[in-house]
């Protein structure tokens, strides 16, 4: 495990930047109309509820489905995300569509429990059949400043995971400050993440422009040293346009064109998803 540096930037400039980034025009897109079709496509329709149930989830896949509208351009939905339990239900409704199967798992959303617990679940979702995996770091952990555990924990999930997609969520609204996202990022990427991902949607603070932006300078600092593309979702609170708007904008400054497809770029935003499709 390295030694992680702290945030190389002026924190003072984060502002500046977003304020800076907001002004611009979309730089890869015609017009917003095929900015939310992108942006669509790069979603990934999520339910993850105590009150989850078959129905409930008929619903959500149904709803991904019905992005699939290719006279309008719609490629449909990144994935669906769901808790292990309904995976194998996903998987039959979603067959013979593009749309993804994802799960939460490893003591989601905070994190709390014995690494064999955690990579027991993660076992149980993959032989149901998920896609891909979302987890969460142990904050307590990092916090204390026990980055090995943390590192370790994740490095053992991917493992586990193989060549399936492990997206690793920091909990930025966790975190306390800008550095300590930044070295969650960096910590992250070296034990394996595909995606780094902003938040859980389970707490007050979710993803900022500002949490996402510090994220992607770990990832566009990682590219320069080592070549290797990592992904990137922000999550929780992008509920209007305009907000997923302004990821685009930044995303398309600091990482630039190659990271605009779903492979690289997903939102957790399920709300938008409506707001996007009624263009």
């Amino acid at each position: 495990m390295q030694d992680y540096v702290s945030y190389p930037y002026p924190i003072q400039d984060i502002e500046n930047r977003i304020a800076q980034y907001e002004q611009h025009s979309l730089k890869y897109f015609t017009n917003e109309q095929q900015a939310y079709r992108f942006l669509i496509n790069c979603i990934d329709l999520t339910t993850l509820e105590g009150s989850d149930n078959k129905l409930k989830i008929e619903q959500l896949c149904e709803k991904a489905k019905s992005m699939i509208d290719m006279k309008r351009g719609l490629e449909g939905t990144a994935a669906v995300c769901v808790y292990p339990p309904f995976i194998a239900q996903c998987k039959e409704l979603l067959a013979y569509t593009p749309i993804k199967v994802a799960s939460v798992a490893g003591a989601f959303p905070a994190g709390q429990s014995p690494l064999y617990i955690k990579v027991s679940e993660v076992r149980y979702a993959l032989e149901e059949g998920a896609d891909e995996i979302d987890m969460v770091i142990s904050r307590g952990k990092f916090l204390e400043g026990n980055y090995q555990e943390v590192f370790d924990e994740i490095a053992t999930i991917k493992h586990v995971c193989g060549e399936k997609t492990l997206k690793v969520i920091l909990e930025t609204g966790e975190l306390g400050d800008y550095n300590n996202i930044y070295i969650a990022s960096q910590l992250a990427i070296e034990a394996g993440a595909n995606f780094i991902k902003t938040s859980t949607g389970k707490i007050s603070v979710n993803a900022t422009p500002q949490s996402f932006l510090v994220m992607l300078d770990a990832i566009a600092e990682h590219y320069k040293e080592t070549g290797q593309m990592v992904a990137i979702k922000p999550a929780g609170g992008i509920a209007d346009a305009e907000t997923a708007i302004l990821f685009l904008k930044i995303l398309e400054n600091v990482l630039g064109e190659r990271w605009l497809n779903n492979q690289y770029f997903r939102i957790g935003a399920s709300r938008l998803a409506d707001k996007l499709t009624s263009f």
